[in-house]
C-alpha cells in the first residue's frame, strides 16, 4: 500500500528553497567575509579578531531569545512560521548595509562593521532557526521528515556551491575593478533573491503537529529536559565542530591561492568541486535507512577526513589535481554529515516532545548556535594566526604566514574530524526510536 505523506511537493520544495535563500547570503560570509574585511575594507585582522568573539557572545544570547520566542509565539500562522514574515526584509537589509564601505576612519569603519555584523547575526538567526523549528511540525512519518531534511539540504548546498564558484566571478563583472562596488552589488542581488525566497517560504509551508496541552512547561522544567535530552547535547557539540572546521578551512581558501599558489583566479575552480556534497546529500535518504542516521553521519566524517588527508597531500606536493581530489572526496563527506543535522535535531526535539516538554524553539536553536559559534571561533583562530604570522594584506607574505596558511587550510580540519568522530559515537539513536515510538 503507498505510503501516505502529509506535505506536498510545493511544500517540500518551498521548504528546501529557505535554506537556499539563507545560504545566499550566510556562504558569502562564511568564505569571503574576513577577506572582505582585510583585504577589501581594511581592517586590521586583530580588529577583526576581537569583533569575531563579540558576535559569537552575542550569538549565544541571540540564538536562545529566538528560540524561546518561538516557543511563545501563538498567532494565526503558528510558531515558527510568521518569523519568515516579519523578519526577512531586516535581514536583507542588513546583509546589504554589512558590506558597504563608508570612509570613515579606522575606528568609525570597526564601529560600522560592529553594528552591521551584529545586526545581521541576530536577523540571520531570526530567519534561519525557524527552518529547523518547523520541521517537526510538518509530518509525524519519520521517513518523510528525513526526506524533507534531505530536500532542505539539497538546496542550501547547491546554493553553497553556486555562491562559492560565482561570487569572485560576479565581484569582477559589477565591480570592473572596483572590488568594493563588485561586493556591495553581488550581496544585493543575493540579497533581493533571498527576500523573495523566504516570503515564498511564509506562503507556502504551515505547520500540522503541535501539542499545545504541553507547549508551556515552566522555564525550570523545560532546563530539566535539555539537561537530560543527551542524543540533543551530543549532536549539538557535532554541529559546532562541524562548522568550525568549515569556517577555518574556507575562510582560508581565497589566502591559500592569492598568496600560496599565487593564483587567486582558481578560487572559483577550486569551489566548483564542493558540488560534490550533493552527492552525499542524495545518498542520505537510501543510507539513512540501511543504516541508521547516527552510522550515516560516522561515515560522513570518515568520508571527510579521507578527503582531507587526500587534500593535504596536494598542498604539500603542489599538485592541483590532488588537492581538487581532495576537495571532492570530502564535499561528499560533508553533503552526508550536513544533510542529517536538521533530521536529527527535529529526532531529538521530538525525543523531548516524548519526554513531555514541547519547545522546538529553544532545541532547534543549537544549529544556528553551533552555525554561528563555529564559524565566529572559526574566524577568530583564523585572523588571530594572521595577526600573529605577520600578516600584510595584498602583500607578499613571509614563511611564517605561509605556514600558517597551510596549518588552517590542511592540518587544523584533519584534527576536528577526528574529535567530531569520537563525540558522536556517544549518540543513542536507538533510545531516541524507543522514545518517540512509545
Amino acid at each position: 500500500m503507498k505510503e501516505k505523506w502529509q506535505t506536498t511537493w510545493p511544500e517540500r520544495i518551498s521548504y528546501g528553497l529557505s535554506d537556499a535563500a539563507d545560504n545566499l547570503v550566510f556562504q558569502m560570509l562564511t568564505t569571503y567575509l574576513l577577506f572582505f574585511y582585510t583585504d577589501v575594507y581594511g581592517l586590521d585582522p586583530a580588529a577583526v579578531a576581537v569583533l569575531f568573539i563579540v558576535a559569537r557572545i552575542a550569538d549565544v544570547v541571540e540564538s536562545f531569545i529566538i528560540g524561546v520566542m518561538i516557543d511563545r509565539t501563538h498567532s494565526r500562522w503558528g510558531k515558527s512560521r510568521p518569523f519568515f514574515l516579519w523578519f526577512a526584509l531586516p535581514y536583507v537589509v542588513f546583509a546589504v548595509l554589512t558590506f558597504i564601505t563608508p570612509a570613515f576612519s579606522q575606528t568609525g569603519k570597526l564601529a560600522w562593521a560592529y553594528v552591521t555584523y551584529l545586526g545581521l547575526g541576530f536577523f540571520y538567526t531570526a530567519v534561519n532557526l525557524p527552518i529547523t523549528s518547523i520541521l517537526p511540525t510538518l509530518s509525524q512519518n519519520a521517513r518523510e521528515l528525513t526526506m524533507l531534511g534531505v530536500i532542505r539540504q539539497f538546496f542550501g548546498s547547491s546554493v553553497q556551491i553556486i555562491v562559492a564558484v560565482f561570487t569572485l566571478p560576479l565581484i569582477a563583472f559589477f565591480g570592473h575593478g572596483d572590488q568594493q562596488k563588485g561586493f556591495l552589488m553581488t550581496i544585493g542581488l543575493f540579497g533581493l533573491i533571498s527576500l523573495f525566497l523566504i516570503i515564498n517560504t511564509f506562503f507556502h509551508v504551515h505547520e500540522r503537529f503541535s501539542n499545545p496541552a504541553i507547549a508551556h512547561q515552566p522555564f525550570k522544567n523545560v532546563m530539566n529536559m535539555l539537561l537530560k535530552n543527551r542524543p540533543w547535547i551530543i549532536i549539538s557539540v557535532v554541529i559546532f565542530l562541524y562548522w568550525l572546521t568549515t569556517a577555518i578551512k574556507n575562510q582560508t581558501t581565497i589566502y591559500y591561492f592569492k598568496y600560496t599558489l599565487d593564483h587567486e583566479d582558481l578560487v572559483p575552480l577550486a569551489n566548483s568541486f564542493t558540488l560534490a556534497a550533493l552527492i552525499g546529500v542524495v545518498l542520505i535518504i537510501r543510507a539513512a535507512r540501511q543504516f541508521g542516521k547516527k552510522r550515516t553521519m560516522l561515515i560522513g566524517i570518515v568520508t571527510a577526513f579521507i578527503g582531507q588527508v587526500i587534500l593535504t597531500i596536494g598542498v604539500y606536493i603542489h599538485l592541483l589535481a590532488v588537492l581538487f581530489a581532495g576537495i571532492f572526496v570530502n564535499s561528499v563527506g560533508h553533503g552526508l554529515i550536513i544533510g542529517l543535522v536538521s533530521i536529527m535535531i527535529a529526532d531529538t526535539i521530538r525525543y523531548g516532545t516524548a519526554m513531555g516538554i514541547q519547545a522546538e524553539g529553544i532545541l532547534a536553536s543549537t544549529d544556528d548556535f553551533g552555525v554561528n559559534m563555529g564559524l565566529g571561533v572559526g574566524g577568530m583562530i583564523t585572523a588571530v594566526l594572521f595577526h600573529l604570522s605577520g600578516y600584510v594584506s595584498n602583500h607578499a607574505q613571509n614563511a611564517k604566514t605561509l605556514s600558517m596558511i597551510n596549518l588552517n587550510y590542511a592540518w587544523i580540519p584533519l584534527g576536528l574530524y577526528v574529535v567530531m568522530f569520537l563525540i558522536l559515537l556517544a549518540y543513542d539513536e536507538q533510545r531516541i526510536n524507543e522514545a518517540v515510538a512509545n
